[in-house]
């Protein structure tokens, strides 16, 4: 991907971080004609907190930085919807957006550096005791997570922010966060596990 580029936003609810995998449900025009243009470019799209308004309808207002979504897998329901599953790429800043006829939001982004290599740090050493805990509780976590990087502070964090009952608003904090001790000094203020 480019430093900087044009990306169809999908507005949601809740947030999409990188590596973590969604299931949407795709029935409005918009949506529908976002995903044949996704196909046919092999491109993905942007999904993006909802600050303000509804998920379907009226556009709404996105957050400022969203995650990529790269689309692994879809089927169509047996009420006719169609069903994907999607996975969390890189994050990226909004620039800029604009409003396509059918509703469509449409943003310029600039991509946000890739998390450095970093080894997750003594004092975060709990938070990788904590996901080991959850994936051993999730039933096919092992398959879900086949090469786990409990060593590396980026992965950790992300996976915790996937995984851990967060509210939206503390999720994407943890989104907007640029430096991956920070995120994870982060999530233990958050769950509430120091000393």
């Amino acid at each position: 991907m480019s430093e900087d580029a044009s990306l169809p936003l999908f507005p949601l609810r809740t947030v999409l971080v990188p590596g973590a995998a969604l299931g949407l449900r795709v029935f409005e025009p918009r949506y529908l004609d976002m995903v044949r243009e996704c196909g046919r470019r092999g491109t993905g799209f942007g999904i993006s907190l909802i600050l303000d308004g509804e998920e379907s309808g009226t556009p709404a207002t996105p957050a400022g930085v969203g995650t990529a979504a790269v689309i692994e897998d879809f089927d169509v329901g047996a009420d006719g919807i169609l069903a994907l599953r999607v996975r969390g790429t890189r994050r990226f800043h909004v620039r800029r957006t604009r409003v396509r006829d059918n509703g469509l939001i449409v943003a310029d982004v600039d991509w946000c550096a890739d998390d450095p290599d970093v080894d997750l740090q003594p004092e975060h050493a709990l938070l990788g005791v904590v996901l080991r805990k959850i994936l051993e509780r999730i039933d096919g976590g092992d398959q879900a997570f086949p090469e786990p990087h409990f060593d590396n502070a980026a992965w950790v964090g992300w996976r915790l922010a996937e995984l851990l009952p967060l509210e939206q608003t503390d999720r994407q904090l943890l989104l907007q966060e640029d430096d991956p001790d920070e995120r994870l000094a982060m999530l233990l203020r958050l769950v509430d596990i120091e000393d």
